[in-house]
């Protein structure tokens, strides 16, 4: 029976990605597979300003502002999600796990200086032409109401035997807005603000141990960035999906329209994304 565990803290990132690390070669991925029911609870969560501050400033948010950026409730609740996921009881190799998409549904602001409760839970297994995905949700609680929460897939991938190769349907490609010159240190920056200091994103001799010819922006700095520039209503639902890594240094392209907005390097979309007004009565 899925139980509330109640933490006292946020755990340390490092000796989770180490047991993450260690635990993978022994996973062997499949869809129908058991995964933690657990839904891991952070009381009285308040926000380091200063980490705050530092997150804003990487990820070009306006600094000062008593409200948090968008997407920084997925960085409060990552620890969270990489206790889940760097477990014993979850099924998919933490290595080599890649995330595809994330779903953000934002009911009001939420005050920087605000007190929340925190939680984070598997939401399920699913079978992916390319492997097995998992979803994880994280949850943000004032007074006992949801105030923000998301979605996140995960793709392990291995053999699946499926033949299905069929390709998304693209789109004409957004009106470029702006061009970006990534430094190669993006991936260092966010990571010291986010926690997440994967090692595919810190230096290229590192992300070379992984198969990439550089180091490699994080997905969710990709999204943050894309959102900073166009921005979201106070209530808004957001979706973003990760489709290919953006290296660093680089050149990408921003570009936007309507609440649509992607990031490209040349002809390749690295991300695509729509905002929604959830208006007064959104849902």
């Amino acid at each position: 029976m899925p139980v509330s565990v109640v933490l006292p803290g946020s755990p340390a990132l490092a000796p989770l990605l180490a047991r993450g690390a260690l635990l993978s070669p022994f996973k062997h991925p499949r869809a129908d597979a058991d995964f933690p029911r657990d839904r891991l609870v952070l009381p009285g969560l308040r926000i380091d300003l200063a980490r705050l501050a530092a997150y804003e400033r990487v990820c070009a948010f306006a600094t000062g502002d008593d409200a948090l950026p968008l997407t920084y409730p997925h960085v409060l609740g990552f620890p969270l999600a990489m206790r889940l996921m760097s477990g014993r009881g979850f099924p998919l190799p933490l290595l080599g796990l890649v995330h595809t998409s994330i779903e953000i549904v934002r009911r009001r602001a939420l005050a920087a200086t605000g007190e929340y409760e925190l939680s984070v839970r598997v939401g399920g297994l699913e079978p992916h032409r390319r492997g097995t995905e998992a979803s994880v949700i994280t949850e943000v609680r004032d007074g006992g109401e949801t105030v923000w929460e998301s979605r996140s897939t995960y793709l392990a991938r291995h053999r699946t035997g499926r033949t299905d190769e069929s390709r998304r349907a693209e789109r004409e490609p957004l009106p470029a807005v702006d061009e970006w010159r990534l430094g190669g240190d993006v991936g260092r920056r966010y990571g010291t603000a986010s926690g997440d200091r994967n090692p595919i994103h810190l230096y290229p001799i590192t992300a070379r141990l992984f198969g990439f010819p550089r180091a490699v922006a994080h997905g969710m700095w990709t999204a943050a960035r894309c959102l900073a520039a166009h921005g979201a209503p106070e209530r808004t639902r957001v979706e973003a999906e990760f489709r290919a890594p953006v290296l660093l240094p680089g050149t990408v392209t921003y570009a936007a329209q309507g609440g649509r907005f992607e990031l490209r390097g040349g002809p390749r979309v690295h991300v695509s994304g729509v905002v929604e007004d959830l208006g007064p009565g959104g849902r």
